[in-house]
């Protein structure tokens, strides 16, 4: 800052006092009741690409049923039964890895395989792309399976509602019967028959 005194021009000094920023104060209408403003960080606010739905299938699948009244929601992935478990590396694996997360968060399980499903036969334009026996995993947690299907990639998605669980995993006798490969080169054992047992439906035993 520069003063001109008369005629004389003198270079002054900034003082320290002079250029000390001052604290910034909004005061109310009363003089003596001044107030300091604090501002609030803005919210955060996820963009739209950040599906809610695959954030909850990945980290877990607590309370995803949906229920319409009296009737379920299910979602189901289908292919047919020697892709779905003798081919697919890791399907078993990531189908165990579900369960125990369960288990450990005492989570009770919503997902399922079912051999030669009989609600299948509502779907013509998906079982004339199936070869047959056909394998469906189900659940009632929709997000969880979309992820999967992301997963397995050659499956075939749809959903429907059912009044019980008996009516929506029912399903058709079938034998399953996989020839083992002659040369197994894959680092890890190949799947062991009947591993898919853990997962299907629990029969009801019938009281006499």
């Amino acid at each position: 800052m520069w003063s001109v005194t008369g005629a004389l021009t003198v270079a002054v000094p900034p003082t320290v006092a002079a250029v000390r920023p001052k604290p910034f104060i909004v005061s109310s209408s009363f003089p003596k009741q001044a107030k300091k403003l604090h501002l609030s960080p803005p919210s955060l606010t996820l963009p739209s690409h950040f599906s809610s739905s695959f954030i909850t299938a990945a980290t877990s699948a607590e309370q995803q049923s949906e229920k319409k009244g009296d009737s379920t929601k299910y979602h189901f992935l289908v292919a047919n039964a020697k892709f779905m478990l003798d081919e697919e590396e890791h399907f078993q694996e990531q189908l165990f890895e579900r369960l125990r997360y369960y288990g450990e968060r005492e989570l009770e399980q919503d997902f399922w395989l079912v051999i030669e499903p009989k609600f299948l036969d509502n779907y013509p334009k998906i079982t004339q792309r199936l070869r047959r026996p056909a394998v469906a995993l189900v659940s009632t947690n929709g997000p969880w399976i979309t992820f999967m299907k992301l997963r397995l990639d050659r499956v075939l998605y749809d959903s429907f509602e059912a009044t019980s669980i008996d009516e929506a995993l029912a399903s058709n006798p079938a034998t399953l019967e996989f020839d083992k490969p002659k040369n197994w080169v894959a680092p890890y054992p190949k799947y062991e028959p009947g591993w898919w047992d853990t997962f299907l439906p629990k029969v009801k035993e019938s009281v006499v």
